[in-house]
Formats: C-alpha cells, structure tokens, sequence
C-alpha cells in the first residue's frame, strides 16, 4: 500500500520519469509561489476526483467513461480556480488560463484511468497525494531553480510586512534572464531530466 503512494514522489515522479504535465510545468515556473499555488491545485483535483472515481467505478458505462472522468475533473478544477480567485486573487491573476487546462492535464486523467478506476478508495488516496506531491515537488524544483537566477529573488505569499519576496545579494542586481524565458526551462529541463536518468541508471546497475 505504500508504494502507491512513494511511487510518484520517485520511481514514477509526474515531471522528471513520466514526463506527464509539462506544459504548466514550463509555463508557470518562473515563481516559487506559482509552483506552490499550481501543485496545490493539482494535489486538490487528484484527490477529489480520484476518491470520486473510485467509488463510482462499477456504476459509469464504458462507453462514457472517458467523458465522465472529464466532467468529474472538470468539478474540481471549477472549485480550485474560483476559490483561488476569491481568496488569492494575484496568485489566480498570474496562473492564469493554466489553472483551468488542468482539467486536461494528462496526470489527472492518467491516473483516472490507469489507477482509480481499478482499484479502492484508499489506494486512489495514496496515488493522489504520491503523484500530486510529486508533481508539486518537481514543479518547486524548476521554480525555485528558475527564479533563483533568473531574478535573483525567491517569491512566496506576502504575509503582513512582509511584501512575499526575498532577494539574493549579488543575483538579483546581474541574473541570468534566459532562465526566466521558455528557451531557459526547457534548457533545466533537459538538464534535470538528464539528472534523474544518470541516477536511475546508477541504480540499475548496482542492482
């Protein structure tokens, strides 16, 4: 039972070994708080509609099975996209149109079909929180890497004083700009997915 839920922190991490929701990987990684608000997001809708999916596997008919997941997934995303306009409406402003497409994203809706649909509610829970974890982990790593030396700063939500930005001497006065481009995260990507193969391989041969 744990290893549904390890699974997709690792051995089948969304971004790094899937390679399963990049386009709002590489769209809105250019701030930590993004990464955080989008993996928040995602972690929300798996677990919703996984657990819904799950107990209504033997009642939705074959051949609407694909659409029903959508409109499940769909419910979901419409919470997570109006509670953030409500409640934290910059983070909403800067996400943008990504908030809505994860109603396609290609994890949800995998693991809607490969995993839900197959198997009880408290293992769809466990592969929810793996893979959205994961998912969001990854999402952290490429944000926090991007916006260290792209802009020199770290951006996370504004509490009372504190304006929700913290910058790094040296970095934020001469950045690297690529980074914070498209050119600059598919150029991390690569590198990092790189990364996570060499180890992967490192640990098929010690085997």
């Amino acid at each position: 039972m744990s290893s549904d839920f390890t699974k997709g922190i690792l051995k089948d991490n969304p971004i790094f070994i899937i390679m399963l929701g990049l386009c709002p990987t590489l769209a809105v990684s250019t701030q930590v708080v993004n990464a955080l608000g989008m993996g928040a997001g995602v972690i929300f809708v798996l677990l919703g509609s996984n657990i819904i999916i799950s107990l209504l596997k033997k009642f939705i008919p074959d051949q609407v099975r694909i659409p029903s997941y959508i409109v499940i997934i769909a419910s979901f995303v419409t919470v997570v996209d109006l509670a953030m306009q409500a409640y934290v409406p910059s983070l909403a402003k800067s996400l943008g149109v990504y908030v809505q497409l994860i109603v396609v994203n290609c994890i949800i809706l995998g693991r809607a079909e490969a995993f839900a649909n197959k198997n009880t509610v408290a293992a769809s829970v466990l592969d929810a929180l793996g893979m959205g974890i994961g998912f969001t982990l990854g999402l952290l790593l490429i944000s926090f890497i991007r916006e260290v030396f792209g802009a020199g700063t770290i951006t996370l939500f504004a509490i009372g004083s504190f304006d929700g930005v913290i910058r790094i001497p040296k970095l934020s006065e001469s950045p690297a700009r690529v980074m914070g481009l498209a050119a600059g995260a598919l150029l991390l990507m690569g590198y990092l997915k790189a990364f996570f193969n060499w180890q992967s391989s490192k640990k098929e041969r010690s085997l």
